[in-house]
């Protein structure tokens, strides 16, 4: 026996849910220890996401207990909470690789296991996928049992709401489970509501309640009383009249570590008939003090002291760009009454907290709601304000027609903060932010940024206040390469790009955002011309017939999909001036990359330095107009120290 299973004699038995089912209910309070204590160390060497998994593990014990998985499907929302599902579902040995290269995918993913019924990332889809699978259950009666699991505020989305609208209008066996974890719509759980949801969740209410349907449903007169009655009854005392509205039989809430009370109602619920909700009221970061006390600290922590609850510290360095953001954004909040700042539920990782503190009555975090915070900036906007759209560029994507039809399309005046763009490491495919520039340049009127620097960062934020329309400026995850920031603003000429270096070997590099220290140092090799493009839309096309009349060819470089992007807005501008210039792109290939480090996900993506000047080199030797600035061994004994 290893020492791993001797530290957990229960759960080192179970390779796989069956195992578990296998178990005397007796045990289970027992495993649930030793399932957090696994998450507590396992999390404290590596970083991961913490707080939601331990407030999750007696559910997730109940539904594979309760269900045979994975026959029946379960579908985990956003997957922060999928750890202890993970460790039961025969990848207990791998958790210690989570996040990392190669390593388990941070949240559940149908590639890796049969038991991952629906990749996830994005939250709140959850209930639209699992209705979807109980409707493909009954078309091919099967009789598997489909259950979204949704919650860490999920269910603030509308997406959510719009697939409960349309599962209670169906004869669907579906069991929708809201894992309300403080940042939801409840209030906490008491006695009474303890008893009621025992009574409403025990297999003889059940039985009543459906009994009473067929004796009333001769008598609609009395069927519609006697439910208005049982609706009045529920209103008053418990949350679930919305839910109960939209067509489903709403049970709780219950208390969601108390296994007994989980178990009764899941294996009530898992026979009966129609749209379902079980409502449960849990704590993140349960089991863990210091996860308790400050969940969304431990929301996401990197490594940690288990025994003390103390942060390992990081080695302080330049400013990350979501602090330079933030700054940014108080000090011209303090210039301009007009500035507004909205996120959806992202204030710490987007930088807002200091401006949240200090100007409260023009912060808006609108919750897991892209699509609304959008709209609701154009309606600012259309009002005179000047509203700042903090967001992430993966979910950004989430908001796209709102971003066309009610910003663009009306020439409001809406700045979009797009942080995380590109590569942002662990999260993996599901958060890399590839696409921002191929999907923001094809608009009509907006103004698409992106910053070499921290001080073009800063300065470009504040160009997009003076303009009359909209714009994005969009910023890597992480700290710059430690430029001096200006306090005074300076608004940049709009569309204009800097010639950055000036080579005499006929190439020229064209950088677009992060991609010009890279591109500075490919150049002392190549003695290539390498121009900071700066603006993606509109291009500088001054500059572009310049460096075509002067050159032999051209590459360009940016952190974004190749298909679409600013290297192709630079082709078509070419083609548009008839200049048939030689043009190499280099930027994310068509293929989806995975978690790992920023890094190694730069080297898969072959935007290395050493891939990026082994793919220059092949090309120049395939295109014989163009003379190589020095001989292939050499670039390639230089690209070994780039």
């Amino acid at each position: 026996m290893s020492e791993r299973s001797r530290a957990s004699p229960i759960l080192g038995t179970i390779q796989t849910p069956a195992d578990l089912r296998a178990l005397p209910e007796r045990k289970l309070p027992a495993l649930a220890a030793e399932l957090r204590e696994l998450l507590i160390q396992t999390v404290s060497t590596r970083g991961g996401h913490f707080a939601a998994g331990l407030g999750a593990v007696e559910l997730t014990i109940a539904l594979h207990y309760v269900f045979n998985t994975p026959e029946d499907r379960v579908v985990w929302d956003v997957g922060h909470q999928a750890y202890p599902h993970k460790v039961l579902t025969g990848r207990r040995e791998r958790l210690h690789t989570i996040k990392q290269f190669a390593g388990l995918a941070p949240f559940p993913t149908r590639s890796e296991s049969l038991y991952d019924t629906f990749g996830v990332g994005h939250s709140s889809t959850s209930i639209s996928a699992a209705l979807g699978m109980a409707v493909a259950a009954a078309r091919q009666g099967s009789g598997r049992r489909a259950v979204a699991v949704i919650g860490d505020g999920a269910m603030s989305a509308g997406m959510a709401f719009e697939a409960l609208n349309h599962a209670g209008s169906l004869p669907i066996d579906l069991l929708v489970v809201l894992n309300d974890n403080d940042m939801s719509i409840s209030e906490n759980v008491g006695a009474l509501s303890n008893y009621l949801a025992r009574v409403i969740s025990s297999p003889l209410y059940a039985q009543l309640r459906e009994s009473g349907k067929k004796a009333l449903r001769q008598m609609p007169a009395m069927r519609r009383l006697a439910r208005r009655s049982e609706e009045h009854v529920k209103g008053m005392v418990l949350p679930g009249t919305l839910f109960e509205e939209m067509g489903f039989n709403y049970v709780g809430p219950i208390d969601g570590h108390d296994l007994k009370a989980l178990l009764r109602a899941l294996r009530t619920l898992r026979t009966a008939h129609g749209p379902q909700l079980l409502h449960l009221v849990t704590h993140k970061g349960k089991g863990y003090p210091p996860a308790e006390a400050d969940p969304i600290t431990w929301h996401g922590p990197g490594p940690f002291d288990p025994v003390s609850g103390t942060l390992r510290k990081t080695r302080a360095g330049t400013p990350s760009y979501s602090q330079i953001f933030g700054q940014w954004l108080c000090d011209i909040a303090e210039r301009d009454p007009r500035i507004m700042a909205i996120t959806p539920a992202m204030r710490e990782g987007s930088g807002l907290i200091e401006f949240s503190r200090r100007f409260p009555d023009r912060y808006f975090d609108v919750a897991i709601a892209e699509q609304h915070a959008v709209t609701f900036a154009a309606g600012l906007a259309a009002e005179g304000l000047r509203p700042v759209v903090a967001i992430y560029s993966t979910f950004l994507q989430r908001a796209y027609d709102q971003l066309i039809h009610d910003v663009a399309l009306q020439q409001l005046p809406v700045l979009f903060a797009v942080d995380r763009a590109g590569f942002v490491g662990s999260d993996g495919a599901t958060h890399h932010g590839s696409y921002d520039l191929s999907y923001l340049r094809c608009i009509p009127n907006m103004v698409v940024m992106a910053p070499a620097d921290e001080n073009e960062c800063r300065q470009m934020l504040y160009t997009a206040t003076q303009l009359d329309g909209p714009a994005a400026v969009r910023y890597p995850r992480g700290a710059g390469p430690g430029v001096p920031i200006a306090s005074e603003f300076c608004a940049l000429e709009i569309g204009r790009a800097e010639l950055r270096r000036r080579g005499d070997g006929g190439l020229a590099l064209l950088a677009f955002g992060v991609m010009l220290a890279p591109a500075l140092r490919l150049a002392e090799r190549l003695d290539a011309t390498v121009v900071n493009m700066r603006f993606v839309k509109p291009l500088d096309l001054a500059m572009l017939r310049e460096i075509a009349a002067e050159h032999a060819a051209i590459v360009t470089l940016e952190e974004n999909a190749v298909a679409g992007g600013a290297g192709s807005a630079c082709a078509e501008a070419l083609d548009a001036e008839g200049l048939t210039i030689p043009r190499l792109h280099i930027g994310i290939p068509d293929r989806f990359t995975e978690h790992g480090s920023r890094e190694e996900c730069l080297a898969a993506a072959g935007l290395d330095l050493a891939s990026m000047a082994a793919a220059i080199e092949r090309w120049r030797a395939e295109v014989p107009s163009l003379k190589p600035a020095r001989t292939a061994s050499k670039l390639a004994a230089g690209a070994g120290n780039l």
